[in-house]
């Protein structure tokens, strides 16, 4: 288990570079497996998840090339299907939550896909009803091995329909449409996610063959085709990584620059950063966040109530900055209550926050009410342990912030979201060391 140790209390300075998007990366990946043509994928984050899915698709029988430090190119045009049977299998594919998207393509051009229940954070209930409902409105037919918790979907032939999604889940619409674009007629998908991950997802299989409209909607229709080809793509820069490059820079009162954020892709992330009295300046394509020396102040609604900031599907606020958020105001002037309505274990870290100093009520296992320091007393340096990716990045910055040194046990899951996170810190002046 890694550690990291932490210097806090001094100001940052510079510019970084947000890696690939991880969430856009992973769907990405799964949607090579569409194809026996050659698939170019630029700006992959080099991260353990991601890691883990290549490696996985490796042993399918993906043949992968690294052709630069982020690119790489697929070809699944000779797969090891007898791999989805193997112990093997079991093994890499619990690792990692995002391996569920490899059943759509594979259930579109093999006719079965199989997953055992896969893992990732352990951040409250996440149901894999939606993908496999699809499925089976599309044709498949589902069989569940209880004592091994694998999954398994068939079909000879997918028809495309019409469905209405019970939740707007961004893997499961993902998974859905990797499946429909190669059944047969049209099928049409309500309730849909419309993430700027899923954007890219449908645009890439369009220049693939695909014909896919209302994208960026909730509406998406997909015409199927017969066979889809090769294709590029660049993964977007990671909008979770750049909400917590804001929330450093504040919360350590730095002046920095996020270089090539790919601001038209934020959606509501600025304004929400705002809301908290943060400073967020558009240069181009770049961010800019100048130094807050007098600290940053909390704007209530309109009739003067306390400000709430919740999470929401898109355009929505992106529930994996919450976390970055509550930790930020317990800096800021004022109060403000936090509203996590996706995941309800996803706030049990505030108990850290609190440890350090901060004053926070966690209202119950949804909502937590912070009252902000304004700077006049710091969060006090400790132990602590990183839970999941956005706890692990929201303690880390506390940490930032605190004097004295911290220690962060299990960084793995850090590294599991965030690439090279302590070289990349030290380039703008963090003080943090990596011990194995």
């Amino acid at each position: 288990m890694g550690t990291f140790k932490i210097e806090g209390g001094n100001q940052l300075k510079g510019s970084i570079i947000p890696q690939g998007a991880k969430n856009e990366a992973l769907q990405i990946l799964c949607a090579v497996l569409l194809t026996d043509e050659k698939v170019t994928i630029h700006n992959i984050p080099n991260i353990i998840d991601v890691n883990k899915l290549i490696d996985l698709l490796e042993n399918l029988g993906v043949k992968i090339q690294k052709v630069g430090s982020s690119s790489y190119t697929f070809m699944s045009d000779d797969l090891h299907l007898d791999y989805l049977q193997s112990d093997q299998f079991k093994k890499d594919g619990r690792g990692l939550r995002g391996s569920i998207m490899i059943v759509g393509p594979l259930l579109a051009r093999f006719g079965k896909g199989y997953i055992p229940k896969p893992g990732g954070d352990k951040i409250g209930r996440r149901r894999l009803d939606t993908h496999f409902e699809g499925f089976i409105k599309l044709g498949a037919k589902f069989r569940y091995n209880r004592e091994e918790y694998f999954y398994g979907v068939e079909a000879k032939k997918l028809k495309g329909t019409y469905m209405l999604l019970d939740e707007a889940s961004v893997t499961g619409t993902a998974n859905i449409v990797m499946a429909a674009v190669l059944a047969e007629g049209t099928t049409t998908i309500y309730n849909a996610a419309c993430e700027p991950y899923l954007q890219q997802l449908c645009s890439m299989l369009n220049r693939m063959g695909a014909k896919i409209s209302g994208i960026g909607s909730n509406l998406v229709t997909i015409e199927g085709v017969k066979k889809l080809g090769g294709t590029e793509h660049t993964i977007l820069p990671d909008m979770i990584e750049i909400g917590s490059w804001i929330g450093m820079a504040a919360m350590t009162k730095s002046e920095l620059t996020i270089k090539n954020a790919g601001w038209d892709y934020l959606g509501q992330i600025p304004n929400v950063f705002r809301k908290l009295g943060i400073t967020v300046e558009q240069k181009g394509d770049d961010i800019y966040i100048p130094e807050h020396k007098d600290g940053y102040e909390v704007q209530n609604f309109i009739d003067g109530s306390v400000l709430t900031i919740s999470d929401a599907p898109w355009p929505g606020f992106t529930p994996d900055l919450l976390s970055i958020i509550l930790t930020v105001a317990t800096q800021a002037r004022g109060s403000v209550l936090i509203h996590q309505k996706m995941f309800e274990s996803r706030l049990f870290f505030v108990d850290k926050l609190i440890d350090m100093g901060a004053k926070i009520i966690l209202c119950d296992p949804h909502r937590a009410t912070v009252i902000g320091h304004d700077f006049k007393s710091t969060l006090k340096a400790t132990t602590m342990t990183s839970p999941d990716i956005r706890a692990g990045i929201s303690l880390l910055i506390a940490a930032l912030s605190a004097k004295g040194e911290s220690t962060i046990h299990n960084i793995e899951q850090i590294d599991r979201g965030y690439q090279d996170i302590d070289t990349r810190l030290k380039a703008i002046g963090a003080k943090i060391v990596r011990l194995d």
